[in-house]
């Protein structure tokens, strides 16, 4: 006997939905379409012999960005659209992936890990002669793109003096690496990022009277080390390098430098005395970049 309790099952929505694709059900966890949607967009995309996103695209329902996001979800790498996350618009890997300027930070990335990261070594100290030359606008992007290729990224700001990236990344831990050599705070101070899985913060925590004598302790030594044994990459922001001898601590303990400089604005001599600094520690200049901003 027919049970008439239960309405009968509309064969015709769930069988729409389930052609939906991968794609589609992208777009709508993101809220950039409704369930409601898809039946119109299905219907637009037989008709006119369409993708689904172009189908999406058509009916104005959806945006070029918005296809571009699902597909950077689709294949795993992770970018943000203007306003989300929260972070500095100077992350220009996080909110500007397609723009020439991450291309060329991208080449850079490319040669970072042939003459670097796949020689087997973790962790890279990036340093300048002076301040304002871009050493944590480098250090944060470079982070984001490694995280983007799947590498476990750690970004450690070892700049006590004038740190920058926990504004960058909007930090909500005001402890870091001080806290952690100073023994008072141990890796629960490490901020995972939000949206991007692979990458991981450390702030330079509370500003120290005495940043070189903790840069000196073992302590900085043990950490270095153990995060070169939990993550791919670890990127190091130094203090710049005329201003004390910190940086040089830095890049022993990390055992590779990258050199920035900043176009019309850093002076040969500057860049010749800090490459000498780095040859005393033992420490390898991995490559140079000028900045031009």
């Amino acid at each position: 006997m027919q049970n008439n309790n239960f309405p009968p099952e509309n064969t015709s929505v769930s069988t729409s939905r389930a052609r939906i694709g991968k794609i589609g059900r992208l777009l709508i966890q993101l809220g950039k379409i409704s369930f409601e949607d898809t039946d119109k967009i299905l219907r637009a995309q037989q008709e006119h012999g369409l993708l689904f996103g172009d189908a999406a695209l058509k009916l104005g329902l959806i945006r070029e960005a918005d296809i571009s996001q699902v597909l950077a979800l689709q294949f795993n790498y992770p970018y943000l659209q203007p306003g989300q996350g929260n972070y500095s618009e100077d992350l220009v890997a996080a909110y500007q992936p397609f723009s020439k300027q991450v291309e060329a930070l991208r080449a850079l990335r490319s040669q970072l890990m042939v003459r670097w990261f796949n020689e087997g070594y973790k962790s890279l100290a990036i340093v300048s002669s002076n301040a304002g030359e871009g050493v944590s606008y480098l250090a944060a992007n470079l982070a984001v793109m490694f995280s983007q290729l799947g590498e476990r990224t750690l970004l450690v700001d070892a700049n006590m003096r004038d740190p920058r990236q926990h504004k960058m990344f909007n930090l909500k831990e005001n402890r870091g690496l001080s806290d952690i050599i100073a023994g008072r705070a141990g890796l629960e101070v490490v901020s995972k990022v939000e949206f991007f899985e692979d990458l991981s913060v450390l702030g330079a925590g509370t500003i120290p009277p005495n940043p070189q004598e903790l840069l000196n302790r073992a302590r900085f030594t043990h950490f270095i080390n153990y995060s070169s044994s939990k993550f791919d990459v670890v990127i190091v922001d130094a203090s710049p390098a005329n201003t004390s001898a910190d940086a040089q601590v830095t890049v022993a303990h990390c055992g590779g430098a990258l050199l920035v400089s900043r176009l019309n604005h850093t002076r040969l001599a500057d860049i010749t005395e800090v490459r000498n600094q780095i040859a005393v520690t033992g420490a390898r200049v991995v490559g140079a970049v000028i900045n031009d901003f």
